[in-house]
């Protein structure tokens, strides 16, 4: 008999899949809050979506209509006849990371918003793809279905009701997340892989629930970006005081010695040698504590 599959295992499995799908691996992550999920009925809603939107823009502006004419179509859409729009009220709400809740009540944080106006831009005939922007997920409209080049298209702020933004308005959105010293680059707009983008929606659940103090769902959020990547050497030291606080000496003690073993082969500054200073008390802890259970 086989053994099933991990919730890791099914979203790396999603991951790595060939196509642009991304609502099939959201939905795993929902399951993180919704174990009994069933994502057949919300991908049916987001194929009707495309379907009204491909109808929406085939009527009005068209097809052959330039690219910021789509783009509005779309937007009245989204956010005018259906009401999608940003959770402002309740921005820490694990519920604006699950893309189930976020199509069920029609609102949710930027990277849950993109997500659904890429997916929904994409069965409308109309590319779009997700901007790993620092501080505010964005996404980007193209007319080429070919470049790469981050200066093509158009960036909308599916947060704010399909905004349309310029550099400058990025370059004031930058200043606002990251702060005034932070720099400016072209990069900063480039494509957002569909693993950047998982790991991304996983950092927001993982933070929620830290600040909650709800750890295990956080440390169930660690396996999960450790499945998605393995060398992030920070997640191997989260998931390890994720354990200590649950009392799990044992499990903590692996992941704060393998944390330790993997980042003294990297070079490290001033802070990052502190961190492992104090790591290492916890593990000198850890280890009296776990000889004591022997």
């Amino acid at each position: 008999m086989n053994k099933p599959r991990t919730l890791g295992e099914q979203l790396a499995d999603a991951a790595d899949r060939p196509g642009p799908d991304l609502a099939a691996p959201a939905f795993l992550i929902a399951r993180l809050e919704f174990p009994r999920l069933d994502p057949g009925p919300y991908l049916d809603q987001l194929d009707t979506m495309g379907e009204v939107a491909l109808q929406r823009i085939t009527a009005d502006p068209g097809h052959d209509a330039p690219l910021a004419a789509r783009v509005d179509a779309l937007n009245r859409y989204l956010f005018g006849d259906l009401g999608f729009v940003g959770n402002r009220e309740q921005y820490e709400d694990p519920r604006n990371s699950c893309l189930n809740e976020v199509l069920d009540r029609r609102t949710g944080i930027p990277i849950t918003l993109a997500l659904i106006y890429i997916e929904v831009a994409r069965r409308a005939g109309l590319r779009a793809e997700g901007v790993n922007f620092p501080g505010h997920f964005l996404v980007r409209a193209l007319d080429d279905l070919h470049t790469d080049d981050p200066g093509d298209g158009l960036i909308v702020d599916p947060f704010h009701s399909g905004a349309i933004l310029n550099e400058g308005d990025c370059r004031r959105l930058l200043s606002r997340h990251a702060g005034d010293d932070a720099p400016w680059e072209p990069a900063l707009l480039a494509r957002a892989t569909r693993r950047q983008i998982l790991v991304r929606m996983l950092l927001n659940l993982k933070r929620l629930y830290v600040r909650w103090r709800s750890f295990p769902q956080a440390r169930a959020v660690a396996d999960l970006l450790l499945t998605l990547s393995p060398s992030a050497v920070t997640e191997l030291r989260d998931r390890g005081l994720l354990a200590y606080h649950m009392n799990d000496f044992p499990a903590a003690l692996r992941d704060l010695e393998r944390y330790l073993k993997v980042a003294r082969l990297a070079d490290v500054d001033e802070d990052r040698r502190k961190d492992h200073e104090q790591v290492w008390e916890h593990v000198k802890a850890l280890r009296r504590r776990v000889a004591s259970l022997n």
